[in-house]
């Protein structure tokens, strides 16, 4: 495990390896807080348990109540969050919007992981006024941070003409390029949310109004953007997992309802996100049943939470508190 690599190295190799993992400072800050002690010489089966001890002290959970896939995922989560997640922006394509009393340009912006293949380039369309709105709402937190980075200001004659739509594409792309560059920037939430609310809105709307099959299309889009966005977050994708499990059951797909839930599970009990834990717990066993499932285990741990005096457990099921989301 993660943990016990780092039992082993000295100062010095830690501070190569978080060189070579391309660490922020505050990760490096992470690391070292995480450093265990080694065991006296001789003791291996005490440096073992004493590192296994950790680790279940580190992930805020007992590891016996995950299974191997799940304790594979949140690994590779804890791993992600010691490195530095790096994304390039595109604006591919434009297209003018011509209405009675409006004409505009959208640009479609694709996020891009850099570093490896990235097979899931989701684009979003914005307006210049999307942009300039995400402009003034970071000023407002970051205006020294930002003293720099200047927002392409928009022409006064020959808006819609193909040279300056095209000047202004590169333009914009090079902007969110830099505004990404800062760290306070880009792990704020006026940055994720300028690639992300309008779908989740329009997705929540949708599955209000029974509509499941086009909120779950809309919800897969915005949870590939979220996992590339909050990376350094990882309970912002919870919500979204939630209402997909949703759409995905109400579609009688429960199968890949069941699996949904499985996914977030490891994530809502690392960080005790109570008012999720009961009601995803309570869907999983549902599915499972439906499925003929080994449930066991996630029944006895909705009736321990459940008959805990300390926990505050959601009354709602799991649909009543994702459709309160954007209300």
């Amino acid at each position: 495990m993660i943990l016990r690599v780092w039992n082993n190295m000295g100062k010095a190799k830690l501070e190569r390896f978080v060189m070579e993992e391309d660490l922020e400072p505050h990760d490096t800050e992470a690391v070292d807080a995480t450093e265990v002690s080694p065991a006296p010489e001789g003791s291996s089966a005490q440096q073992e348990m004493s590192s296994s001890n950790a680790e279940e002290a580190d992930v805020g959970f007992s590891a016996s109540c995950l299974t191997t896939a799940e304790l594979q995922q949140h690994w590779r989560a804890v791993k992600q969050e010691f490195r530095s997640v790096k994304l390039l922006f595109d604006i591919p394509t434009t297209r003018i919007i011509d209405q009675k009393i409006s004409k505009y340009v959208v640009y479609q912006v694709v996020v891009i992981r850099s570093g490896s293949y990235d097979c899931e380039r989701v684009a979003i369309e914005r307006r210049y006024s999307d942009f300039l709105h995400l402009h003034q709402e970071l000023l407002l937190d970051f205006s020294e941070e930002m003293e720099d980075i200047v927002m392409p200001r928009k022409k006064m004659t020959r808006n819609f003409s193909e040279e300056n739509i095209a000047e202004r594409r590169v333009a914009l792309r090079d902007y969110l390029t830099q505004l990404y560059s800062l760290r306070c920037v880009r792990k704020s939430q006026a940055f994720v949310a300028f690639f992300t609310h309008k779908e989740l809105k329009t997705s929540y709307d949708l599955l209000r109004g029974g509509r499941f099959s086009r909120a779950l299309e809309g919800l897969q889009k915005v949870l590939v953007l979220q996992e590339k966005l909050s990376s350094h977050n990882p309970t912002l994708v919870v919500p979204t997992l939630c209402a997909i499990l949703v759409c995905q059951r109400d579609l009688e797909d429960f199968d890949a309802a069941f699996q949904t839930g499985r996914r977030a599970l490891p994530t809502v009990r690392r960080y005790e996100l109570r008012q999720y834990q009961g009601p995803l717990l309570e869907a999983l066993v549902d599915l499972g049943y439906s499925l003929g499932l080994p449930v066991a285990q996630l029944q006895d741990e909705l009736t321990r939470i459940q008959d805990s005096p300390n926990e505050l457990v959601s009354d709602m099921s799991l649909k009543e508190l994702v459709v309160q989301e954007f209300v």
